[in-house]
């Protein structure tokens, strides 16, 4: 495994229906590495938004799709979800203010 620092962690956010819902129980949904842990998405999310404490994390692993193209079969990448919660007196996650 590669040495996977911090800004490495997170991938992108999830802009959904449901993760938008989900902001007013300040959750948050980010795509991340699929290598990485729980305590390592909790200290990403704290050193890259300022003011923001993890209250607890959720991951999900997603397998790739089987796709065709003529008569090849094959798969989509593997993807990682991770639903972060936030503690009521922390600050929200700027990057999503703005949507």
């Amino acid at each position: 495994m590669a040495d996977i620092r911090y800004y490495d962690v997170i991938l992108r956010p999830v802009i959904t229906e449901k993760s938008m819902s989900e902001m007013a129980d300040k959750k948050y949904t980010f795509l991340v590495h699929p290598d990485v842990t729980k305590v390592q998405i909790r200290e990403a999310v704290e050193k890259m938004f300022e003011g923001t404490k993890v209250s607890y994390v959720n991951t999900m692993n997603l397998d790739g799709k089987t796709r065709r193209r003529g008569l090849v079969y094959g798969k989509t990448a593997k993807r990682k979800k991770a639903i972060v919660k936030l503690t009521e007196d922390s600050k929200d996650i700027e990057l999503f203010t703005s949507l």
